[in-house]
């Protein structure tokens, strides 16, 4: 009787021997249900008559089979309700094409006089506080020192210079805000950021807005629709309008 561990080594050593061949054969590295009841049936096929399949060990191998084709279907109802999921996050990330929106980030951009809004919230009396702004390169190049902020919500807006004064190119840049609590000791304050959306996709099960001026933003990290700022507004307390 052919076992199907001598039945696998048969096929593996004819694999081996068709390797040569000029074109390559790719292999699975798992046992789906088609190549489980193959090794079902040729095992049947080359038993011994004399020394046939014990009904126990037939019974298991069904038994496996049964389990295996349970857990395929499992598997692809699964997968159906993940597709659907994403569907119907799509479907939602639709609501918010062209609108602005408010989500969790550290960069702005700037387009000709129009600049992102930073947006960020203090749930503490803060003092020493500055915004730093990066280029692409991660180079420094403006720090704006915004003093001693009370606890609240409040905005950001660069006007689009260095610390010299020199017109900056259009493009993203990057945003940090730091400052220290009453106690001295340094806090790193949680920034959001604004922009328009253009675009929706789903990335690795995860529903992405793409905004005007190419940056991405999950969806689940938005809070609010808001106003996008010029360079001619200044740093004043936020006003947002709640989706």
């Amino acid at each position: 009787m052919v076992t199907s561990a001598e039945y696998l080594n048969s096929t593996i050593d004819t694999s081996k021997s068709s390797s040569t061949s000029a074109t390559a054969t790719t292999h699975k590295t798992s046992l789906d249900q088609d190549a489980y009841l193959k090794i079902l049936v040729a095992q049947l096929n080359h038993q011994d008559p004399n020394n046939p399949m014990d009904d126990k060990e037939m019974t298991a191998q069904l038994a496996q089979f049964s389990s295996l084709e349970q857990l395929t279907s499992i598997n692809k109802g699964i997968q159906g309700l993940v597709d659907a999921q994403s569907t119907d996050s799509i479907i939602s990330g639709v609501n918010y094409l062209g609108k602005s929106v408010k989500s969790t980030g550290y960069n702005l951009t700037k387009s000709n006089n129009t600049i992102s809004t930073v947006y960020y919230s203090l749930g503490e009396a803060v003092t020493n506080m500055n915004v730093n702004v990066y280029n692409t390169d991660g180079t420094l190049i403006r720090t704006d020192k915004l003093g001693a902020k009370s606890k609240g919500d409040f905005t950001y807006v660069w006007d689009g210079k260095d610390s010299n004064g020199n017109a900056m190119a259009d493009g993203t840049y990057g945003v940090a805000i730091v400052a220290e609590d009453t106690a001295g000791k340094p806090v790193l304050v949680q920034s959001k950021i604004s922009g328009t959306v253009a675009g929706v996709s789903t990335v690795s099960g995860k529903t992405v807005l793409t905004l005007q001026d190419g940056r991405t933003v999950l969806m689940s990290t938005v809070t609010e629709v808001v106003n996008t700022a010029s360079t001619s507004d200044s740093t004043t307390k936020s006003t947002t309008t709640s989706s």
